[in-house]
Parts: C-alpha cells; sequence; structure tokens
C-alpha cells in the first residue's frame, strides 16, 4: 500500500512537471511571436516616414538592440535558467564566452603578470572608445588597448580584461575577461544564487581571478539577437593553453594544475571551484 501510495505521488509529481514545462514552451513561443509582429510592426511604421534603406536600418537596430534582447531574457526567466555556470552570460542572458583559467594573487599581480607577457589591459567600454573601435574595425588600423563588450558571472561584468592583438589587426586577438572572487568567500559554489550575487574583493587583497579567455577571428553576429559582434576561434582550449603559456615563459605563475567539474582548488580557504570544462588555476609569482 505504501508503495503504491510512493508510486502515485511520483506520477503526480513527474505529470506536474511535464505540464509546466508545456505551459513555459507555450509562453516562450508566444514571446516568439510577438517578438517578430513588434519587428514587422516597426519597420511598417518607419517605412511610411523614411526611405525603406534607413527603415531597415532602423529596424534591424530595434530588432537586434531593443526587441531581441529583452524577449530572449524574458524566455530565459521563464525558463528558469538557474546552473551552475560553465559560461559567462551576455547582457541579454545568453551563454558567453566559457570560463577556462583561475589565476591567483592580488590586482596589481595580475596586470603586472599580463604586462610582463606582452599583453594589454582594454580600454573601458564607453562611447569614446566603441567608436574609436568601430573605425580601427572598419578601417583595419591598431588599437592595442580596444575595450570589450560587457560579460556577466557573478551578477556582474568582468572587472578586468587583456588582450594581444594579432598581425597587429583590431579584427584579431587574443583577450580574456576576468572576475574577482574572494579567497575567504565561505559560500557553496555549487549553489546558482552564489553565481549571481557575490561581490568583488578589496581591490588590494589576493583574490581568485576566475577567466574567460577566447581567440577573435573576425566579425560575426551574436545568436538569437544578431548583434555585431567579434567572431571567435571554437577551440576554446587552445587558447586557454595558449595563454598559460605565455605566463609560463614569462615566468609570472607557477603550480600550474588542471581541473574538472567537483574538483577542489587548492587554496588554503577555498573550497572548489565548480565547471562543466576544464579550467586551468594557477598562482601568480610576479610582484605587483
Amino acid at each position: 500500500m505504501a508503495a503504491d501510495t510512493q508510486s502515485n505521488a511520483l506520477l503526480g509529481s513527474a505529470m506536474t512537471r511535464a505540464v509546466i514545462r508545456f505551459l513555459q514552451r507555450v509562453l516562450v513561443f508566444g514571446l516568439g511571436i510577438l517578438a517578430v509582429w513588434l519587428i514587422v510592426y516597426v519597420f511598417r511604421l518607419v517605412d511610411r516616414r523614411l526611405p525603406s534603406v534607413l527603415a531597415l536600418a532602423f529596424s534591424y537596430a530595434a530588432a537586434a538592440y531593443i526587441i531581441l534582447p529583452q524577449s530572449v531574457h524574458l524566455a530565459l526567466k521563464i525558463l528558469h535558467r538557474k546552473r551552475v555556470p560553465s559560461f559567462t552570460l551576455t547582457g541579454d542572458g545568453l551563454p558567453g564566452d566559457p570560463v577556462n583559467l583561475v589565476l591567483i594573487g592580488t590586482r596589481q599581480q595580475l596586470v603586472a603578470a599580463f604586462a610582463a607577457a606582452s599583453w594589454t589591459k582594454a580600454d573601458p567600454l564607453n562611447l569614446k572608445s566603441a567608436w574609436r573601435m568601430v573605425r580601427a574595425f572598419v578601417l583595419n588600423k591598431p588599437y592595442p588597448t580596444a575595450p570589450f563588450s560587457p560579460l556577466y558571472m557573478f551578477g556582474r561584468k568582468q572587472d578586468i580584461g587583456f588582450q594581444q592583438c594579432i598581425d597587429n589587426s583590431p579584427r584579431k586577438r587574443h583577450h580574456i575577461r576576468f572576475w574577482a572572487l574572494s579567497l575567504s568567500h565561505q559560500a557553496h559554489l555549487g549553489d546558482p544564487s552564489f553565481w549571481r550575487s557575490a561581490k568583488p574583493p578589496p581591490a588590494d587583497a589576493p583574490a581568485l581571478w576566475v577567466g574567460a579567455g577566447t581567440r577573435d577571428t573576425g566579425l560575426s553576429f551574436t545568436r538569437l539577437t544578431f548583434q555585431i559582434t567579434h567572431a571567435t576561434d571554437k577551440d576554446t582550449n587552445v587558447e586557454r593553453d595558449f595563454i598559460i603559456a605565455q605566463l609560463s615563459e614569462s615566468r609570472v605563475i607557477a603550480e600550474v594544475t588542471s581541473y574538472r567539474a567537483g574538483q577542489y582548488v587548492v587554496t588554503k580557504q577555498v573550497n572548489r571551484y565548480v565547471t562543466d570544462g576544464e579550467v586551468t588555476a594557477a598562482k601568480l609569482v610576479i610582484e605587483g
């Protein structure tokens, strides 16, 4: 009798989850239809007032940078994406660059280490730097401190980023973003809420610098929203190994170790770093 009761309870729970998933998909489908309708509506509205070329450009901008990002963001809220990330997130809530590197040390050490390896720190993203980046990209003129678009982890955009141009071109570059995590933080890294709310440590304190390194290869469009962005090489393991090799050659890191999901990053105060992929961790040994 008890077994039958338990079986019925499990069946009821499974049916409830199935109904919830179905309703979620219906809502997301309806949201997609609404997004398409809004894009068509915007085009018809401006097409009456502007030349067709300008109307298309305005409609693309509205679709790629307002309507579709907001639709994707709402869809992800409906689907309750609450998984521990192996990827950073874009501003629209989509997966961004994969997490593949952790360096342990102070901010000053981090900056000094990448300077020693002939990497440059990225400029802050603002109207001036964004315009300079657009001009450099179109004209293929060097911009060694070009800004990065924001990616998000721990509920905030990157704390710092570094890059190294390829063939002196702004279109191709090695680059990595970092987020600082306090060594004394006691929150469980397997808790999804932790990844949305962890605050950065003091600027002069030793930290875990959680990094996402990729190699830009040209021009591309983002998935779903079709925003203009850099294309990136798919094999981020190669880029991770390249960054570690350069830092090792510059003798600014030590104790290099690779980890997989569920293993422990060995420090005095941090229990583990959670990821679905392989992450290389190293200690910064350069004086900042």
